[in-house]
């Protein structure tokens, strides 16, 4: 019941982080639905494809469909609330991968699976929905951008299996994992840490040239 609890929590913020992302370029209906839909499963889909689950996960599940459409249909509905909707869209889209970080482990960890793998899934769950997101929107996905984003879900799986070493209690330990996960997004975006990048002097070169 409590991972169940925290995936559904995932798939309503990362559904109004799709529907977000659609508004803001003025979809229809339709077009709002489908981006709120493979925003909220994309990851979970392609773990379940890649650990043999079958059907996936949300197909045996009604309930993350209903999930899906409500979340889309309160996000259209409450939008002239949702005023900043870049800022809101980092902060559904921070809680998600959050979220579905711990899912992703705790499934790893079911299947019997090596805790790298375990933290492989669960960055994979978090991030590559927004991946599809971002690619049927027309935007480079934040995962390959500088952003401290696949990073902050990597570092989260890690705080939990060396928690794992002291204390007892799953729950906790992957409600503290999420957390992780969220504040060393938020402190990331908040002090504008990225990672290296790979050209920069190579750029300059060209410039000089």
């Amino acid at each position: 019941m409590f991972f169940q609890t925290l995936d559904i929590l995932g798939t309503i913020a990362f559904a109004i982080s799709g529907v977000l992302v659609a508004m803001n370029k003025r979809m229809d209906p339709f077009g709002v639905l489908i981006i709120a839909f493979v925003t909220a499963v994309g990851g979970g889909t392609l773990r379940d494809i890649m650990i043999g689950v079958e059907p996936v996960s949300w197909m045996r599940n009604m309930t993350f469909v209903y999930v899906i459409i409500g979340s889309a249909i309160f996000a259209v509905i409450f939008r002239n609330y949702l005023k900043h909707l870049r800022r809101s869209l980092f902060l559904f889209d921070t809680i998600g991968i959050g979220l579905y970080t711990v899912v992703g482990i705790e499934t790893g960890l079911v299947a019997g699976l090596h805790p790298i793998i375990c933290i492989a899934l669960g960055t994979m769950t978090a991030c590559f929905g927004g991946v599809t997101r971002d690619i049927l929107c027309n935007e480079i996905p934040v995962i390959f951008r500088k952003e401290i984003y696949a990073t902050a879900c990597i570092l989260g799986g890690l705080s939990y299996f060396i928690m794992r070493l002291f204390l007892d209690d799953e729950n906790y330990l992957f409600i503290i994992a999420g957390l992780v996960v969220i504040v060393i997004r938020l402190i990331a975006v908040r002090f504008k840490v990225s990672l290296p990048s790979l050209y920069k002097n190579e750029a300059l070169n060209e410039d000089q040239n």
